[in-house]
């Protein structure tokens, strides 16, 4: 039995697993919801954020919302710190803040914006400005935290935000999604203009685009048994991913060090549309479509099948509540 959520791009997605039957609901439809976060010590606890609509926050699994009152409303990112609680919303233009009353209020991590490299940023859709497309807080270290700004680099802080080393060396600076392992202290992921790992805490990276013939990835997962075993979504370029033509996607695993592999198993070859959420746990792992597809494996994507959820169109993450 399983529950999960997926931010649309419109509203919230909740799906109930009940011997193999996915109950779907649709929440906060039409709010323009394009990312969310599910508090790891609560599962009926998620913050969703809205292009233009600020933070809201549920307590009871999505059933009612509260407006968070964060001071930005393009909300681009969120996370929930598995080691303290801590909530970060990033926004567009540029900015972090943290909360740790659960949403009640705000305080703007303004060192960020004080790197060298600010100037530089910029989204090239809209080159006047910029977002914080991604946070990672390690879940091992509550003062450990990793940033990906849209598009500029990948910062990272060790001191709960309160100052930050400028983009870390050999990390992609297209950054669209980043991951640690739950398990493993130390063993960070990253996707975007390529893909990148680091074993020494976000540090250093190193680049991981061998055997992948579509270099333009979008979702990170880890298999949670195993750092060496990865999976990044990618493209043939951010065109083909996003707009109306065929986006040529497909989802790879990378093992031991091994290139990068191509799965099938059933997955349509290549994909009709990007996966724009991987999501990997103890026995099962999920990816979301952008066309509304769920696909799912129970062998770490050695074979596949779909969920035949349809209908909405599942965007920006992809969480997991419950067991």
């Amino acid at each position: 039995m399983a529950r999960l959520y997926a931010a649309t791009g419109d509203g919230i997605v909740r799906l109930e697993e009940s011997d193999e039957t996915w109950t779907v609901g649709l929440l906060l439809s039409g709010s323009g919801a394009r990312c969310l976060a599910v508090d790891p010590a609560d599962p009926d606890t998620l913050y969703a954020g809205l292009r233009q609509g600020g933070l809201h926050r549920s307590v009871d699994g999505g059933r009612n919302w509260v407006d968070c009152k964060l001071p930005e409303l393009a909300v681009f990112s969120l996370a929930v710190s598995a080691a303290d609680g801590a909530v970060y919303a990033g926004t567009e233009p540029s900015r972090l803040f943290r909360s740790d009353d659960r949403g009640e209020s705000w305080r703007e991590i303004e060192a960020l914006l004080e790197l060298p490299s600010r100037p530089s940023w910029s989204f090239p859709p809209r080159p006047w400005t910029s977002h914080v497309r991604w946070i990672a807080p390690n879940p091992h270290d509550p003062g450990l935290l990793l940033v990906g700004i849209e598009l500029g680099g990948l910062m990272r802080s060790s001191d709960g935000g309160q100052s930050w080393q400028d983009h870390r060396p050999g990390a992609q600076r297209d950054v669209h999604s980043l991951a640690w392992h739950p398990h493993v202290p130390g063993r960070a992921y990253e996707a975007g203009g390529g893909a990148a790992f680091s074993t020494d805490a976000g540090e250093s990276w190193q680049r991981a685009d061998g055997g992948r013939d579509r270099h333009y990835t979008w979702s990170v997962t880890v298999d949670p048994d195993d750092p060496d075993c990865w999976y990044v979504s990618a493209s043939t370029g951010p065109f083909a991913a996003h707009g109306h033509g065929d986006p040529q996607a497909r989802i790879y695993r990378r093992r031991d060090g091994e290139p990068w592999q191509p799965l099938g198993g059933g997955l349509p070859e290549p994909l009709p549309a990007l996966p724009y959420a991987l999501l990997a746990t103890d026995s099962r792992m999920f990816a979301g479509l952008a066309d509304g597809q769920l696909w799912e494996s129970r062998d770490r994507g050695d074979s596949w099948a779909a969920t035949h959820v349809e209908g909405e169109r599942i965007a920006a993450l992809l969480a997991l509540a419950g067991a």
